[in-house]
């Protein structure tokens, strides 16, 4: 049963939300939120495993929330908000979200959200998460007087705001030369940098699997290993740091 914890400041999203996750044998909605704060004492209380949280609350917005809730390995997050704009997805992503989703999904794709987050993969709307990625990584490449790189923005910006300690490196990476790849990725074997580039172009598992013609099961396996050689959260870790060492 995957625990869930409801945070937005409208109350009748909140009970849509309910209504459609209520429904699942395998979903439990276990207490709701009206804002930021409320969400922290309540992942404190409830400890559930995932928290869809909405980003424009009062008190406390959705991103200084989730940064306190991943901070003490509460819950993971799953961040909902109607707008589709680069700094909301940086700035939930640095904050250790686990997956971004516009309100605008369908119920179903809501559903399967929640179980990948919950399951412990990462998820992004996949109409943002090339440009978020490029954006991304275009934005650890900016010079180091602060003028902005190609799909980047000048010193201080969104695109700066997601390397302060976010997933696609340490913080201070702002204005510097690109980060030097990872020991770790000497580790893999061919396969499984095979299976990280791919990842690195947004396949998932299943497509991987029918363009290296594995099991899905075995691309699951090489995926692990990717992660815990390299000591990345998440598969959003995974596909910036793709790009980042040119496997992209």
């Amino acid at each position: 049963m995957t625990r869930v914890l409801l945070v937005d400041d409208q109350a009748l999203v909140r009970s849509g939300f309910s209504l459609i996750l209520s429904v699942e044998d395998d979903v439990e909605v276990v207490g709701q939120a009206g804002d930021g704060a409320a969400a922290i004492e309540l992942a404190r209380e409830l400890r559930p495993d995932v928290v869809l949280m909405d980003v424009q609350m009062p008190v406390m917005d959705g991103i200084e929330a989730t940064r306190r809730i991943v901070a003490e390995d509460l819950a993971k997050v799953l961040v909902l908000t109607t707008f589709d704009h680069d700094e909301y997805v940086f700035d939930g992503l640095a904050a250790g979200a686990s997956g971004f989703l516009l309100k605008n999904s369908d119920a179903e794709h809501l559903v399967d959200a929640v179980r990948t987050v919950a399951a412990g993969h990462a998820l992004l709307a996949p109409q943002i998460t090339r440009r978020v990625i490029e954006q991304m990584v275009a934005g650890e490449r900016q010079p180091a007087d602060g003028s902005a790189a190609p799909g980047g923005s000048p010193g201080g910006g969104p695109v700066g705001t997601a390397y302060a300690g976010g997933p696609a490196g340490p913080a201070g990476n702002r204005g510097a030369s690109p980060a030097p790849v990872p020991a770790g990725l000497a580790l893999l074997t061919p396969r499984e940098r095979e299976v990280l580039e791919l990842v690195g172009t947004g396949l998932s598992n299943g497509e991987i699997a029918s363009t290296l013609y594995l099991g899905e099961a075995t691309v699951k396996t090489h995926v692990s290993n990717v992660l815990a050689k390299l000591h990345l959260r998440d598969r959003v870790q995974a596909v910036v740091l793709a790009h980042r060492a040119g496997l992209v």
